[in-house]
């Protein structure tokens, strides 16, 4: 195929490039033409495209790195539209149609794979090349760049995450019809995920993308894993904390799709709240929130619980299981339905807790109120949006501005690291003793 190798095009996509890719290498240009006006032709103004430019000669390239360019030069980057710890996000379009906007996510060369790709980027490509579903983003390519940075292009999802939502309490009012629409769409990708014997391992708002149209849309596989043989032991170093359960808190090296499941169900209590419902700052305090709100992991409630690894509670008192009534208080406004559906999902024993399949085919998606259709759903205002980013990112400059030694300068500077750059970047020594 004549796109990216690491990445299986649709059939039509593939046909119509391989067409392209067959000609033989002395066939493709070895440098972009040049033209001594330094305008495009004719020709190129009056179909109103200009042809891309490819860095480098193509015919010293193997097949491979040909495919890659070519891959690359598909797309022109854009503004970046946010960093975390192994990636930065931009947003970018295709060259020959700037008004099909993408999201080019460069993940980060980590130093302890500085030989090969992190298996995290790796597991990414893998499980969304395989899942394809309305409720998962879509992976359109993927290529390298020269400094062997991975990039992968997916669907462009303007409207920010779950989790802006939630947090924007001020400008963003919604009920429990819309939250029946967004559980509703989670729970279809979720149970998608395990038909196909797939753990997410990360579900949390910050990985629940809203696209332009108001769809919901699970994103970040970079911890998923198949878990197709039961006897082979997982970490249980997985799922951001707070959305933690309590089997991994304890160290189990074996378990199945109840680890989203209960990730669900804090998602689903985040919701209605709209804060974070055990939002603990370590593992022991983690362990500490789940016994006083959901009860204390006991044999009686949990049999085998003791023998885990990592077994251990912060308190001698034992908590009792909590009932509907500790339920019905701070989420009763989803109703007797949706309480018991969010109770099934925190059952502390992952054997006896509800799966995603079962989650479908629950009463509460059959009782008033229905979901609210999906073009009616709340919106964030994207420039509103757009000026908090700013502000976060002026608030990071001026963090930095903070952390700069005494006397330099924050300017930029080549890097040559020769006295002149470093003159230019530290201040000068007054004298006030000089006349």
């Amino acid at each position: 195929m004549s796109a990216s190798p690491l990445l299986a095009l649709p059939l039509d996509v593939r046909a119509a490039s391989s067409a392209a890719s067959s000609r033989p290498a002395s066939a493709l240009p070895s440098r972009p033409p040049t033209r001594s006006n330094g305008g495009a032709s004719h020709g190129e103004a009056a179909a109103g495209t200009v042809k891309p430019t490819v860095q480098g000669p193509l015919t010293n390239m193997d097949v491979a790195e040909r495919l890659n360019e070519e891959e690359k030069n598909k797309y022109i980057r854009g503004k970046e539209l946010g960093e975390g710890t192994y990636a930065v996000v931009y947003e970018g379009h295709l060259r020959a149609d700037p008004t099909q906007l993408v999201a080019i996510k460069k993940i980060k060369v980590q130093k302890e794979y500085s030989d090969g790709i992190a298996p995290d980027a790796v597991r990414e490509i893998k499980f969304l090349q395989e899942l394809r579903h309305a409720n998962i983003v879509r992976l359109h390519s993927v290529y390298s760049t020269r400094d062997q940075n991975l990039c992968l292009v997916l669907e462009h999802l303007p409207r920010g995450d779950l989790e802006m939502l939630i947090r924007d309490t001020d400008a963003v009012r919604y009920g429990a019809a819309d939250i029946k629409a967004w559980m509703g769409m989670l729970c279809r990708a979720v149970a998608f995920c395990h038909d196909r014997a797939v753990l997410h391992r990360d579900i949390k708002p910050n990985n629940l993308l809203v696209a332009a149209d108001g769809e919901l849309k699970l994103a970040d596989f970079g911890l998923a894993r198949s878990c197709a043989d039961p006897y082979r032991p997982m970490t249980a170093n997985v799922i951001t904390r707070w959305y933690r359960p309590p089997e991994l808190l304890f160290g189990a090296r074996h378990y199945t799709g109840g680890v989203d499941v209960w990730s669900v169900g804090l998602v689903f209590a985040e919701l209605v709240i709209r804060n974070p419902y055990l939002p603990g700052n370590t593992e022991v305090e983690q362990i500490g929130l789940i016994c006083r709100a959901l009860g204390t992991p006991t044999e009686e409630n949990w049999p085998g619980v003791t023998r885990l690894d990592s077994y251990t509670v912060p308190t001698d008192r034992v908590y009792p299981v909590a009932g509907r009534e500790n339920f019905l208080g701070p989420f009763g406004t989803v109703g007797s339905e949706g309480v018991d559906l969010l109770m099934k999902t925190l059952v502390l024993d992952p054997r006896r807790r509800i799966t995603s399949r079962a989650m479908l085919g629950h009463a509460w998606w059959h009782v008033d109120p229905r979901p609210t259709p999906i073009q009616n759903l709340p919106r964030r205002n994207v420039a509103v949006a757009e000026q908090e980013k700013e502000r976060e990112r002026e608030r990071a400059r001026m963090a930095a501005d903070l952390k700069r030694r005494p006397g330099e300068v924050g300017g930029t500077s080549s890097g040559t690291g020769n006295e002149q750059d470093r003159g230019s970047r530290v201040a000068r020594r007054l004298d006030f003793g000089r006349k």
